[in-house]
């Protein structure tokens, strides 16, 4: 006899029916771009969470799987293969960056067996985001080196350019994971909300563990994306990086980590008494 869940759906159709609902999701939530690069790449909304959380709950196979279909949906939205021309240049388009690019969303669950849910899922969402980075960045110096990307110094330029967007959008999906994490359990056939002596508390430090980051990489973006682009003919560029003030930047950025990693420190703490 085939095993039901407790509330009597079959496993495999309460599964692909989220893996619908988190795909449809994170499709929206890509569009909602916050910041959105000249030659392609963006800062979007969290997109990534949904098939996060996918990956935690059902595994790499099945979070790797929708990551698959999740790139071939952001592929139908993208004007990427309208720059290439040549078989290897469109099949090395395909693959890097939307293929495997988005499929390796499914290393959301290699760490699902870590005590720590919240950590799970962050450190899954971090491993996803530096996968991509480095499947971009190689896309970057190898086939759009002369096309979008000057072909002199491609790996620097493509690792400059990349890092642009890849890292907020890192951190902001590993911050929406955590906090995620942190008040509702995901480890049951359907999501609950954590017990209020689990949560007690924890709210707070959620938030400045997530919001303190996000911040200072909202303000990061601000204070340099005007100074990457040509004011003229908005093409990117590297020209007006000297023209930010990094001091603040600097500052900003070592605060936002500081915050987090000591309201993260409270937080295990904390959690260790209950426990």
């Amino acid at each position: 006899m085939s095993k039901i869940t407790q509330n009597g759906v079959h496993p495999r159709v309460l599964r692909l029916t989220e893996g619908a609902v988190m795909l449809a999701l994170a499709t929206v939530l890509s569009l909602v771009k916050l910041v959105d690069l000249p030659y392609g790449g963006s800062v979007t909304a969290a997109s990534a969470v949904p098939l996060v959380l996918l990956a935690f709950r059902h595994g790499v196979g099945f979070g790797t799987f929708a990551g698959l279909a999740y790139g071939l949906l952001q592929l139908a939205f993208s004007s990427s293969l309208s720059y290439v021309t040549g078989f290897w240049s469109v099949t090395a388009v395909l693959v890097l960056d939307f293929i495997v690019a988005f499929a390796a969303v499914g290393l959301g669950g290699v760490f699902r067996r870590v005590k720590n849910q919240s950590l799970a899922l962050t450190y899954g969402a971090v491993l996803y985001g530096v996968v991509r980075y480095i499947l971009h960045v190689i896309a970057g110096a190898t086939v759009w080196a002369g096309i979008s990307i000057p072909t002199a110094a491609a790996l620097i330029y493509s690792i400059g350019y990349n890092a642009t967007y890849m890292i907020p959008e890192t951190v902001i999906t590993a911050a929406g994971a955590y906090f995620l994490g942190s008040v509702l359990d995901f480890r049951g056939d359907i999501p609950t909300r954590l017990s209020v002596s689990r949560t007690r508390g924890a709210g707070w430090l959620a938030a400045l563990t997530i919001g303190a980051p996000i911040a200072a990489v909202i303000y990061d973006v601000v204070a340099i994306f005007p100074h990457v682009q040509d004011p003229e003919t908005g093409a990117f560029t590297f020209a007006g990086l000297t023209d930010v003030r990094w001091s603040v930047v600097g500052i900003v950025t070592g605060v936002g980590l500081a915050v987090m990693i000591i309201a993260a420190c409270i937080a295990r703490t904390k959690n260790k008494k209950e426990a």
